[in-house]
């Protein structure tokens, strides 16, 4: 049996936690920042988990997590 390749985009962007959830970013935390108030950039900087619908698609494109 071959290697697997791990998708390198999504590599970088999500990371799996112990128990197995997959942990991402938010997005709109790049620019045009002066238009948004400081309670929202504070919750968009804070990191998610993937929602369960997506979670089986990500973990075949990262087989060795």
């Amino acid at each position: 049996m071959p290697k697997l390749k791990t998708r390198k985009s999504v590599s970088k962007r999500f990371r799996l936690t112990k128990t197995g959830k997959i942990k991402r970013n938010k997005a709109c935390r790049r620019h045009l920042l002066g238009g948004k108030t400081a309670k929202r950039k504070m919750r968009l900087s804070r990191a998610d988990y993937v929602d369960s619908t997506e979670t089986n698609a990500i973990k075949r494109m990262l087989p060795y997590g």
